[in-house]
C-alpha cells in the first residue's frame, strides 16, 4: 500500500479538521487498518465532537436492497418507484457522518450501491443531504482479512488514511479508558505484543494478540472472575503463547510491588525497601499507581514515590530517569483532567523535578 502510515490519533485529528471543511466533507474517506485498530471508534469520536448524528452500516450485516431500499406500485402515477430505507438520513437531519464499515469485505452486488453512495452521495431517487460526510472503512487483503480489490474508478474519489497503532497513542487512549494497570505496564514493556497479526498469519494460528484483544483482556483482569477462570478467558482471547507470556510477566508485575502498601508506607527508607527491582515492576508501580491516584492525597503521595525512585536497586539498571519523566507527564495529565492540578504545582516533589530538568537542560 503506497500511504503511509499514521497513528489512531492523527487520523481522527484529520477528519475532525475535514469534516469542518464544507468543501472537503463532500470527499468521502476511507480508513485502511487491521482488525482492532480503532477505526469504528475514532468515527464515532468525530461524530460526538461535533454533537452530530452518526449512521453506522456495518456492510457484512446487511442486503443490497437494504440501502436501495424498497420497490412500490404508486397507483396514481401507475408506476414503481423506490423509498428509501429509514436508517438513511432526511432533509430533517441536515448535517451527520454516514459510517459505511466493512466496505471491502461487503458482498461485491451490495458494494455498488455502497458505492453510488461514494461516488455520487445518491444511491437511486435518494440523495445524501449536503452537511453530511461519508467515510468508509475496510482491511485490505495483507491484515488477513476477507478483502476484495477496490477498483480507482471508487479509490480515485476519496482520501485514503493507512491507520496503524502506535504504541504510545495507544497506550494514552488506554488510560483515558480505563485499562487494567496490568495490560498498560506489560504493553509498555512489550510493544511488540500490541498486534501480532503477521505473527498469525504466519503460523496460520485462530487468534492472536490485537488493540481491540487487548481491551478484552483489561475487561476480564477487571472482572470478578476467578484467576482459573481468567487464565481460560486470556488465552481464548489472544492465543495460548501469548496468554503464557502474558502472564508470566504479570506474576512479576504482581509480585514486584504493592502499590497501597507503597502509598501507605513512610518517605525515606519504608518506601525504598517497597521499590521495583525489575522492569515489569517499575512499570507496573507506574500504572499501578496512576489507577490508584484520585485525590489531592493520593496524588502528593504518588509525587514522592516518583521522586525516590533513584533508590530502587534492581539486579539490571533501571530506567530511572525515563520512568520518573513519563510518570510526571501521566501524573499531570491526570490532575488536569481531575482539576488538581494545584496539587502538582504545589508539590516540592514537582518543583524539584522541574528544577533538575532546567539544570539538565530539559526544560526551558
Amino acid at each position: 500500500m503506497n500511504i503511509p502510515a499514521v497513528s489512531i490519533a492523527a487520523v481522527k485529528a484529520a477528519l475532525i479538521e475535514q469534516y469542518a471543511e464544507p468543501r472537503l466533507r463532500h470527499r468521502a474517506s476511507m480508513l485502511w487498518g487491521s482488525r482492532g485498530v480503532g477505526k469504528s471508534s475514532i468515527v464515532r469520536q468525530v461524530a460526538a465532537h461535533f454533537g452530530v448524528p452518526l449512521v453506522d452500516l456495518r456492510l457484512t450485516t446487511i442486503e443490497p436492497v437494504d440501502i436501495r431500499g424498497a420497490i412500490w406500485v404508486d397507483e396514481r402515477q401507475a408506476k414503481t418507484v423506490w423509498f428509501p430505507p429509514e436508517f438513511l438520513p432526511g432533509p430533517d437531519q441536515p448535517n451527520g457522518i454516514l459510517f459505511l464499515d466493512e466496505l471491502t469485505a461487503a458482498d461485491q452486488r451490495l458494494q455498488i450501491s455502497a458505492y453510488s453512495l461514494i461516488l455520487d452521495r445518491r444511491v437511486g431517487h435518494y440523495e445524501l443531504p449536503d452537511g453530511w460526510q461519508v467515510i468508509a472503512a475496510g482491511n485490505a487483503s495483507f491484515h488477513g482479512a476477507v478483502a476484495h480489490d477496490m477498483g480507482t474508478a471508487l479509490s480515485d474519489r476519496m482520501f485514503h488514511f493507512n491507520v496503524q497503532t502506535v504504541i504510545d497513542a495507544f497506550l494514552a487512549h488506554a488510560l483515558t479508558m480505563g485499562f487494567a494497570p496490568e495490560v498498560l505496564a506489560y504493553l509498555k514493556v512489550r510493544p511488540d505484543k500490541l498486534d501480532d497479526t503477521a505473527a498469525q498469519l504466519a503460523g496460520d494460528h485462530l487468534v492472536g494478540a490485537s488493540p481491540r484483544g487487548w481491551e478484552d483482556i483489561s475487561n476480564v483482569l477487571q472482572s470478578r472472575l476467578s484467576e482459573p477462570a481468567k487464565r481460560v478467558f486470556v488465552q481464548g482471547r489472544i492465543g495460548a503463547a501469548n496468554a503464557a507470556e502474558f502472564f508470566g510477566v504479570l506474576k512479576e508485575i504482581q509480585a514486584g510491588v504493592d502499590v497501597l502498601r507503597l502509598l501507605a508506607a513512610a518517605p525515606g527508607a519504608a518506601t525504598a525497601a517497597l521499590l521495583p527491582t525489575s522492569l515489569d515492576g517499575l512499570y507496573g508501580m507506574l500504572y499501578g499507581l496512576l489507577a490508584a491516584t484520585r485525590d489531592e492525597v493520593s496524588l502528593a503521595r504518588a509525587l514522592e514515590i516518583i521522586e525516590q525512585l533513584p533508590d530502587a536497586r534492581g539486579q539490571t539498571p533501571l530506567p530511572i530517569r525515563e520512568a520518573q519523566t513519563l510518570a510526571m507527564e501521566l501524573l499531570f495529565q491526570r490532575a488536569l483532567e481531575s482539576g488538581l492540578e494545584a496539587a502538582i504545582y504545589g508539590s516540592d516533589p514537582y518543583r524539584r523535578y522541574v528544577a533538575q530538568r532546567k539544570v539538565d537542560g530539559l526544560e526551558a
